[in-house]
């Protein structure tokens, strides 16, 4: 008997180690998926970091190009808009420069025509005088006496002619490119194209009408135009 029990207590110890360890085995098992779960969490979690981290710097990237682009587009339009301030600035000039370079044209385009239109007019009187004396000179009706009157006028007119030319050009050659003299008998009138002249200008003028011409300074009337 006591041999019996004790061979009963050996199974139960054995079979409470059995149950023992079985427990310990399943318990085991138990809490080792929990740790795995818990691992695949964490790994989940630094997946979804690393994804919001990759996304934030994409955007952040984006941000930056956007800013970029942005800015890019407002030197483009500043850029844009000065240029445009320069190409009007500049225009502005130009119509300036091209409005006052017409108004001088104009103005020296009418002072010419009055000269070259004067001169034309006193040239043809001229010219008129010299036909109708040489009318005169053909004319079989004329005296002997007129036809000597009209040979004089005819020499004295080219003579004027010809000192009149003279005088204008000696005149340009001392700056003033328009000028013309108008002769009437004594009386000699010389018009220079200037708004004014300087006392010594006027003597070189009178000077150079005097000695062409012969002429009394008291004779020589000289105008601005």
């Amino acid at each position: 008997m006591k041999f019996f029990k004790k061979n009963q207590v050996i199974i139960y110890t054995i079979a409470l180690m059995l149950v023992v360890a079985g427990y310990l085995n399943y318990t085991t098992k138990q809490e080792n998926p929990s740790v795995e779960t818990s691992m695949q969490v964490e790994a989940k979690d630094d997946t979804q970091l690393a994804d919001i981290g990759d996304a934030r710097l994409v955007s952040s990237n984006d941000v930056t190009s956007e800013n970029e682009n942005t800015s890019d587009n407002m030197l483009n339009n500043t850029n844009t808009v000065n240029n445009t301030s320069n190409t009007t600035n500049a225009n502005d000039v130009i119509n300036t420069n091209t409005a006052e370079q017409t108004q001088e044209t104009n103005a020296i385009t009418a002072d010419d025509e009055y000269f070259v239109k004067s001169k034309l007019e006193r040239d043809t009187m001229y010219s008129q005088m010299i036909e109708t004396y040489e009318k005169v000179l053909n004319s079989a009706n004329s005296l002997e006496t007129q036809k000597q009157s009209a040979t004089q006028e005819i020499t004295k007119i080219n003579e004027t002619k010809n000192s009149i030319m003279i005088c204008e050009n000696l005149i340009q050659t001392k700056g003033f490119t328009n000028n013309i003299v108008f002769v009437n008998g004594e009386s000699i009138s010389v018009i220079i194209g200037v708004k004014e002249l300087k006392t010594e200008e006027i003597a070189q003028i009178q000077n150079i009408i005097s000695r062409e011409m012969n002429a009394e300074i008291d004779n020589i009337h000289i105008a601005t135009k």
